[in-house]
């Protein structure tokens, strides 16, 4: 059996950025993401989101395409909510981020505390882009413009 160590950061959003991920809804969502990851064969580390985004800190068995394996997770849990619940759909795009062993430990860090990272404004925007136009938005909180005013004022 080969033996590997692949690690990845993987961010996704709703279709259009609709705030679909609601206090009821998202556990849901979350446990169908880590049911279908595991099921590929997948180990989740870390698994949070916001209402209109998600992340996903996993490590991914060689033998499955990263592209693949995120097609099959989002296409997994949009059809299983869509028979739950009102019209579901995640945007096509997405970010991925590989990194090593040392660096698992920050990177669930992140994951974990999502909601508070951005009520902060404290988000990694690399790590928040999703693949969407112009080369990846950027997720940003509604605090993050006048934190970035007031940094440039100091």
């Amino acid at each position: 059996m080969p033996y590997s160590q692949l690690f990845y950061h993987i961010v996704w959003s709703t279709k259009n950025r609709e705030p679909l991920l609601t206090p009821d809804l998202a556990p849901d969502v979350f446990e169908l993401v880590r049911t279908k990851a595991i099921g590929l064969g997948a180990t989740v580390f870390a698994l949070n989101g916001l209402h209109d985004h998600i992340h996903l800190v996993a490590s991914i068995p060689p033998q499955i395409a990263v592209a693949k394996f995120i097609g099959q997770v989002k296409g997994a849990t949009s059809a299983k909510l869509n028979k739950l619940s009102p019209p579901f759909a995640w945007q096509n795009e997405y970010g991925v981020f590989s990194f090593d062993s040392k660096r698992l430990p920050r990177y669930v860090a992140y994951v974990e505390r999502q909601k508070e990272h951005h009520a902060h404004g404290t988000v990694i925007a690399t790590l928040e882009r999703d693949g969407g136009s112009a080369g990846g938005r950027i997720h940003e909180s509604a605090h993050q413009p006048a934190q970035r005013a007031k940094q440039s004022a100091k």
